[in-house]
């Protein structure tokens, strides 16, 4: 199971960082140590002062493929969820200043919460979704999959032409503008549509 994270799929959360827009998707990858599941507590690492949320749309692969073409690449998934992509901004920028893969920022275990999977099928089609986040009882992001630079079935073509995609993958596919610092005792919850499918603490 591979865990695949799209980066600056956003123009809102571009302009937030004030990098150029990309023309392709950029991707990286999380381990599965970095999974956090059933809304278990996320305990913050002692190796970064500024550990981040970003709150995504999460696709789970449904069977193998590689080359995906553009017309079959939606049934390659049949349920979403939602993501929190943990990030240790400090160690981030730090690599960045250096030019070195920054990994170590995103990959950390417990990095990538990962909330229960909705059939399609109950929810209104994946290119025009809305998911928010509320910490601490308020809205700090919200967005809508309409506004991404490369939507799912585009992602799912780009990423198979590189690497296989197996049954049980898990695509993070960007966050939104309103990323911020986590502290401890902050509760999280996050919304797709009216579906609350996050709902954590902070240790």
């Amino acid at each position: 199971m591979k865990i695949i994270c799209i980066g600056l799929n956003y123009k809102s959360h571009i302009r937030e960082f004030a990098h150029p827009e990309p023309n392709k998707p950029l991707f990286f990858f999380k381990p599965d140590t970095a999974l956090l599941l059933k809304n278990r507590p996320f305990f913050l690492p002692n190796f970064s002062h500024n550990i981040q949320y970003e709150l995504e749309l999460v696709v789970r692969i449904n069977k193998v493929g590689k080359y995906i073409q553009e017309r079959f690449a939606h049934t390659y998934y049949n349920e979403v969820g939602l993501g929190i992509d943990f990030t240790a901004r400090d160690l981030q920028r730090q690599c960045r200043e250096r030019g070195e893969p920054w990994e170590i920022a995103k990959g950390f275990d417990n990095s990538a919460a990962v909330s229960s999977f909705i059939a399609l099928s109950d929810l209104p089609p994946v290119n025009n979704l809305n998911f928010h986040l509320m910490l601490n009882n308020t809205q700090v992001q919200r967005g809508n999959t309409a506004d991404m630079l490369f939507p799912v079935d585009n992602l799912i073509v780009y990423i198979s032409q590189f690497i296989t995609l197996k049954t049980g993958d898990l695509l993070f596919t960007g966050t939104p503008a309103g990323v911020g610092k986590v502290a401890i005792s902050d509760h999280i919850q996050a919304y797709l549509e009216s579906k609350k499918l996050l709902d954590f603490y902070i240790r």
